[in-house]
């Protein structure tokens, strides 16, 4: 799956002529800014045909809406050394 992944962006954003900048990418930072716009984009407002044509952020939002996470254990966190 990290393939299929790893390619579906190397198609849709590094390759993706209407995704670069005319001329090409100047740097390194515009190559981070592309990817990090189309991570956003992927996470955020993509619609996904497996989940009702929604965006996963809105699915994932929606779908811990209508469960209760109540009969989850809570660990307790340690905030020093030597306390429970």
């Amino acid at each position: 799956m990290a393939e299929a992944l790893d390619s579906l962006f190397k198609a849709e954003c590094i390759r993706n002529l209407a995704m670069r900048p005319a001329g090409g990418w100047k740097n390194v930072s515009d190559v981070e800014i592309a990817v990090a716009e189309d991570i956003d984009w992927y996470n955020h407002r993509r619609l996904h045909g497996e989940l009702g044509h929604v965006p996963p952020n809105e699915f994932e939002t929606n779908h811990w809406s209508q469960h209760h996470t109540n009969h989850y254990r809570e660990d307790k966190v340690l905030t020093k050394t030597g306390t429970n």
